[in-house]
């Protein structure tokens, strides 16, 4: 067996214990109804077992990473597989760190489930170990992307705190707009949670059935002596194509559902031979992060956050503000120097300037200043409990646009991958 092979069978089990401890976390908060001992012991015993059973998960993740570094020759952070499946990692670390400060397994009622989904995400991109482009050989690939990475960790974790405030605070029961504005919030957030499920769910399982679609289109491109050639651009679709590429047509397409071509094309302002394709696979997004969320209130018969709400109505509000701070609090300085310092630090190496408004550069800069934002007004403004938490739930869904949105559907010189 070859080191890859090993290195993804530890992967593996990771996800699955990290599953795992996730349902010992559930049953820590849920099981004390049926158990004789005392709630509060029962919470204790099991959260224990399931705080340990997430530590053999990381030290399998961790075993992952290494060997994989060790196949590849170089650190396992160089495309969309790689860089998640890491994350995911730092994620975790992350969790057990602030777990061990406040001893609270509600959190991993939430965060475990970040990890693992970001887990579930990496595994949509090819994860065969590719050598490193030129502008990736660096020993700042090392520096840049594992700070970056480890902040985005933590803001990760802050916003499973504040999540898991606003499912404590925001009223369902409330008439007045306040309330209404709140509850709407708090569904979109649990519906954008639902469409990046909804996204990796169909891949794997459009994949699964070997699903394609191919489109081609004549292209004139002019050579290095001004001599015209004429070649052929192909797209490959991996999910049923709803939008089909500008000026290209369909060569290959199996039906779906009774749908035989593309319902319509993209417009013109969309030519790029990839911008279709990653214009479907929102579309596909969308539709099954919908489904997954009507079949949620379908089986609660109550919207999203009144039914997991009572999971973490024993906590306190003010642990849980406390917690999604302190995350954010450790995570901000370590994405400044990752994300930001040591990033120009290694563009100006790679491509002579500092800042080239590139748009994965443009979002990691937003992305800081909304932090920033968020501490400034923590600290000087007094903004706690639900602004607080709002603003910790926003910044990450931020974060997620910064690594997906800009790595998959804005093209740049950050974008290595595309689904």
């Amino acid at each position: 067996m070859n080191v890859n092979s090993v290195s993804s069978t530890f992967l593996l089990i990771a996800f699955f214990v990290y599953l795992l401890a996730f349902l010992l976390f559930v049953l820590s908060i849920t099981g004390k109804k049926w158990s004789n001992r005392d709630p509060e012991t029962h919470t204790k015993r099991w959260g224990f077992v399931a705080f340990l059973t997430s530590v053999a998960g990381f030290a399998c993740h961790v075993t992952f990473f290494f060997t994989r570094w060790a196949e590849a020759g170089h650190i396992p952070t160089s495309n969309m597989y790689e860089f998640m499946t890491f994350l995911g990692m730092m994620i975790m670390f992350a969790f057990l760190i602030v777990y061990l400060i406040y001893r609270t397994p509600v959190l991993g009622v939430f965060a475990l489930p970040i990890g693992f989904i970001i887990i579930a995400y990496a595994s949509v991109f090819p994860s065969e170990v590719q050598p490193l482009i030129p502008a990736l050989q660096s020993y700042w690939l090392k520096i840049h992307v594992t700070t970056a990475a480890t902040g985005e960790a933590f803001f990760g974790v802050g916003f499973a705190g504040g999540l898991m405030y606003l499912l404590r605070a925001v009223d369902y029961n409330g008439t007045t707009k306040q309330n209404k504005r709140e509850q709407r919030g708090l569904e979109f957030t649990l519906l954008f949670i639902l469409i990046l499920v909804g996204f990796i769910g169909s891949i794997f399982a459009f994949n699964g059935s070997g699903y394609k679609a191919t489109f081609t289109k004549q292209v004139t491109v002019t050579d290095a002596q001004g001599q015209q050639q004429t070649t052929t651009q192909s797209e490959t679709y991996v999910l049923p194509p709803i939008v089909q590429p500008y000026e290209m047509q369909v060569v290959e397409m199996k039906p779906f559902l009774g749908m035989k071509e593309p319902l319509f094309t993209a417009p013109s302002w969309m030519e790029g031979a990839s911008a279709g394709r990653k214009l479907n696979t929102v579309i596909w997004s969308v539709i099954t992060g919908l489904i997954l969320y009507g079949l949620a209130r379908l089986v609660s018969r109550k919207p999203l956050g009144a039914a997991i709400g009572p999971v973490v109505k024993g906590m306190d509000p003010e642990d849980l503000d406390e917690i999604s701070y302190r995350a954010i609090a450790i995570g901000y300085p370590i994405f400044t120097l990752g994300a930001l310092i040591f990033a120009m630090i290694w563009a100006q190496e790679a491509w002579g300037r500092f800042w080239g408004w590139d748009p994965k550069e443009v979002w990691a800069l937003i992305t800081w200043l909304f932090y920033a934002v968020f501490l400034h007004l923590r600290l000087s403004r007094g903004w706690q409990g639900k602004r607080s938490a709002w603003l910790s739930v926003i910044g990450f869904i931020v974060v997620m646009f910064t690594l997906v949105g800009v790595n998959l559907v804005i093209a740049g010189l950050h974008s290595y991958a595309g689904v």
